[in-house]
């Protein structure tokens, strides 16, 4: 696998609910993360003292955040509206070379900020809110 490009990793929104995904414009830089939280099981009967972990247990998430430049597009004013509606849509995020993680997600933080002699940014924090699929490339 060869280096890939950092603005090759996309996040997408269903504008309608109908499976129409838009790039959440003016995005600079993303980051996906999944977690698994662990169920311990361990007794005075663990074999050597080891901690033991209960397979298949446990709560699984997924959280993406995004930083970039507020364009005022139609995706930006979706994201907002998603915010102040506390909405679950479908998000897509595209892993260049890796593939496609689909799912629900809400929007948890929403943040802008600007300087007098700078452009307008805009931070976002999304929560997965359901069942997540993996379509690989």
């Amino acid at each position: 696998m060869t280096a890939q490009n950092g603005k090759d990793l996309l996040v997408k929104v269903d504008m309608t609910g109908d499976g129409q995904f838009d790039t959440l414009a003016g995005l600079r830089a993303t980051r996906i993360s999944f977690n698994a939280e662990t169920v311990d099981v361990t007794s005075l009967e663990s074999q050597g003292g080891w901690r033991e972990l209960l397979s298949g247990a446990g709560v699984r998430s997924a959280s993406i955040s995004g930083s970039g430049v507020f364009r005022d597009a139609g995706s930006d004013e979706r994201a907002r509206q998603l915010f102040f509606d506390g909405e679950t849509p479908d998000f897509q995020v595209i892993i260049p070379d890796f593939g496609i993680v689909a799912g629900a997600f809400q929007v948890t933080a929403l943040e802008y900020a600007g300087s007098h002699n700078g452009e307008a940014t805009y931070e976002l924090s999304l929560a997965s809110a359901g069942v997540l699929a993996f379509t690989a490339v």
